[in-house]
């Protein structure tokens, strides 16, 4: 593992040199304005409304998207009497890189932002032979409670703007365009909203971001819609209102436990929506799409991994366009938790298999670093700011008389939003 500590000043010198002239940080709530929280239109009509031709936009845009530049002194096709002004109203510094960690030879690296307001996300960037992911954050926290999440016992600082997303994204870009990843210079290729937050409960600024991410340069960063996953511990009426949208991403649901006796205590807001509620929601997602949904499931050992279970899920998938991810439990402080023995996660994804079910076991990246699925809690700020993580067990790890799931729980309150990855 190494570590980097990453100053103000090491970021684009008119950026850095914003942030001083703006006086530090500002007081918590919504980022300025950014040129990526805006469409073409609103782009042109800010131009517009600083006295600027329309067109200046797409030239700013080009510079953002597709140059991967916020550097005024780079954007020599804009008049040097307004490049400045330009890039002081329109491309404000919204996060700064505290901390650096990384792991598997530089090929993985995970960064801590502090938000200009104070608030701090955590985004990783995994290289692999032939693509690039980023897993990037919708929230500044999370707070949907899943109790084996260090994310979720982490509480919600506030949702991230359109911006702050796609600024994860092209900052990583601009990394591996200028060959600071390890393997010299390269692009992003794929994007999942697996970071810290749950992303349906930022609904308008994540479907914002993906538009951003997908559009074509110089309205996007020209990602293939295909290659982008939301990720959702199960929030039924937003993923029914994402199948209408018209994308073509990849639908992932943390489900965890296929019975809402177990799924109400690892996923709190089983509670409000359950099991049979939320996959319907999914099938409904891939017959308005036809994409695939992949079903994420963290194997925690003699809590959700017991054969029998693995049946139950059979059961529930059968005949469905569905993928199976098991994903062995990271381990996360204070967390009493751990991995299923490879062993009986092998008899689990063979259960799967056997029912024709298509699974596989997702490649862990980032352990060392805190970097992997349910482990992004931006632990590395003040002390005084975090809180630990819940160490009870649910007792419900034996089988419930008879093979029958539980009847769905009554729904209690709106649960109001966050996450659990």
């Amino acid at each position: 593992m190494v570590v980097h500590q990453t100053p103000t000043g090491s970021q684009d010198s008119s950026a850095a040199n914003r942030g001083r002239r703006a006086g530090g940080r500002q007081e918590r709530g919504r980022p300025p304005t950014h040129l990526a929280d805006l469409d073409a239109a609103g782009r042109r009509a800010a131009v517009s409304a600083l006295g600027q031709p329309a067109y200046r936009a797409d030239q700013l845009a080009r510079h953002y998207f597709g140059r991967l530049t916020e550097s005024a002194d780079e954007m020599t096709d804009l008049p040097a009497p307004v490049r400045q002004s330009l890039v002081d109203a329109l491309l404000p510094l919204l996060l700064t890189a505290e901390r650096e960690l990384t792991c598997d030879h530089g090929a993985t690296r995970k960064t801590l932002w502090r938000a200009a307001d104070g608030a701090y996300l955590e985004s990783v960037l995994m290289r692999y032979p032939g693509r690039v992911t980023m897993c990037v954050s919708s929230q500044a926290g999370c707070g949907m409670g899943c109790p084996f999440c260090a994310t979720g016992q982490a509480g919600l600082t506030r949702n991230l703007s359109t911006a702050e997303i796609v600024t994860q994204v092209v900052r990583g870009a601009r990394a591996l365009a200028r060959g600071e990843i390890a393997g010299g210079q390269g692009r992003v290729s794929n994007v999942v909203f697996m970071g810290m937050g749950e992303p349906l409960a930022n609904y308008a600024s994540v479907v914002a971001a993906v538009r951003r991410m997908t559009d074509r340069v110089p309205c996007g960063l020209g990602i293939s819609q295909r290659a982008v996953t939301v990720s959702t511990v199960g929030l039924a009426p937003a993923i029914a209102r994402l199948a209408g949208e018209d994308l073509s991403v990849t639908l992932a649901v943390s489900l965890h436990a296929p019975d809402d006796g177990l799924r109400n205590e690892l996923v709190p807001v089983n509670r409000r929506w359950p099991v049979v509620e939320v996959l319907d929601a999914a099938w409904g997602y891939a017959a308005a799409t036809k994409r695939r949904v992949s079903i994420e499931y963290a194997l925690i050992r003699d809590v959700n991994d017991q054969a029998w279970r693995a049946d139950a899920l059979a059961g529930l998938l059968a005949g469905r366009l569905a993928h199976v991810n098991l994903i062995p439990l990271n381990p996360t402080p204070g967390s009493r938790w751990t991995a299923s023995a490879p062993v009986v996660a092998a008899e689990f994804e063979a259960r799967l298999a056997s029912r024709g079910i298509p699974v596989t076991v997702r490649d862990t990246r980032g352990r060392e670093i805190d970097g992997a699925c349910g482990q992004l809690a931006a632990a590395t700020r003040p002390a005084a700011a975090t809180r630990p993580a819940a160490a009870t067990r649910p007792a419900a790890a034996t089988r419930p008389a008879a093979a029958t799931r539980p009847a769905a729980a009554t729904r209690p309150a709106d649960t109001g939003p966050g996450p659990a990855r």
